[in-house]
């Protein structure tokens, strides 16, 4: 797949950057070596490659997820302007 210029303006407009006429062709050319690099990654042989999320190993620390200051209802809603049934009450903006 080859970028012309016709499809680099069009990808500069859709990207709302403003490129002077007399470097597209500039421009289409870098799109070109982005597409190609692109085609070297999808030849390279991955087969038997397990997926990763990072270049070491490692395991994610893990800890019990339990509620530690948890029941203060009251002091949460003691700086509200206007508290109603223990919610915080706002005022109507949509009619």
């Amino acid at each position: 797949m080859a970028i012309d210029e016709n499809t680099a303006a069009r990808v500069a407009k859709l990207a709302r950057i403003k490129v002077a006429p007399e470097s597209l062709g500039a421009l289409a050319g870098e799109f070109n070596g982005i597409l190609g690099f692109i085609e070297q990654l999808n030849e390279v042989d991955i087969e038997g490659v397990e997926p990763m999320t990072s270049v070491t190993p490692q395991v994610l620390k893990r800890r019990v997820d339990e509620v530690t200051d948890g029941d203060q209802q009251g002091a949460v809603l003691k700086n509200a302007p206007d508290a109603r049934e223990g919610f915080f009450a706002v005022p109507k903006v949509v009619e």
